[in-house]
């Protein structure tokens, strides 16, 4: 259910982005006469257009996850913080600029942060965050945690890899294949990560019943 509701900014920047694709001119109307005021020289063309309705979205959204988690009572992951920062500072650039490239810098930056993070917190505060996130539902010995952690700075390095690859060399000039990419590739990609993740640690997880 969590990785549903993870998803939910995602799928909204997908499909804000296709909506206002199909009707660029629309967008461009909206954006040139409602938010002028956040767009550098105060407007945008209609091929701009989609790109910043998106990422206007895209950074709502995620606010409106965080408030709702807020309204219930719940603590809000520091992935969330974070992801709603770089949301918010990399959207902002694309938006006031209208130029892709910062949104699409601003997956990769995420996964290196994440893989930093991990890395940083092993090598230098001896603390495997791996371990203190996932500790009271599984059990295992020293040395597997040890692995389930470089496995996400790996992982998380390589996605960042693949995504400014695809982003700037195989799909350069073709945002739509970008965010399909960004809506259902990167998402299947992490799906089958966690999966096969899970298979992996099932024999050490708890029972709790």
């Amino acid at each position: 259910m969590k990785f549903l509701f993870d998803l939910i900014p995602v799928l909204l920047f997908f499909g804000s982005y296709k909506l206002a694709g199909w009707n660029a001119e629309a967008a461009q109307h909206f954006i040139n006469t409602h938010l002028s005021g956040m767009i550098s020289g105060g407007s945008v063309t209609a091929e701009q257009s989609p790109i910043v309705i998106a990422t206007l979205v895209g950074i709502l959204a995620t606010m409106a996850q965080i408030g709702w988690i807020k309204l219930r009572g719940r603590k809000v992951d520091g992935i969330l913080w974070l992801s709603l920062g770089m949301f918010v500072v990399f959207g902002g650039l694309t938006i006031y600029l209208h130029d892709e490239d910062f949104i699409k810098w601003k997956l990769s930056i995420v996964y290196w942060l994440f893989a930093a993070a991990l890395l940083v917190s092993d090598l230098v505060f001896k603390k495997n965050l791996m371990r203190k996130s996932m500790g009271e539902m599984i059990e295992l010995p020293d040395q597997i945690w040890t692995r389930l952690n470089i496995a996400w700075i790996a992982f998380f390095a390589l996605m960042g890899v693949l995504n400014w690859y695809l982003a700037f060399v195989l799909f350069k000039g073709n945002t739509d294949a970008w965010v399909s990419f960004k809506a259902f590739g990167a998402t299947a990609i992490m799906f089958v990560f966690i999966v096969a993740q899970t298979i992996y640690l099932s024999r050490h997880m708890k029972d709790q019943a």
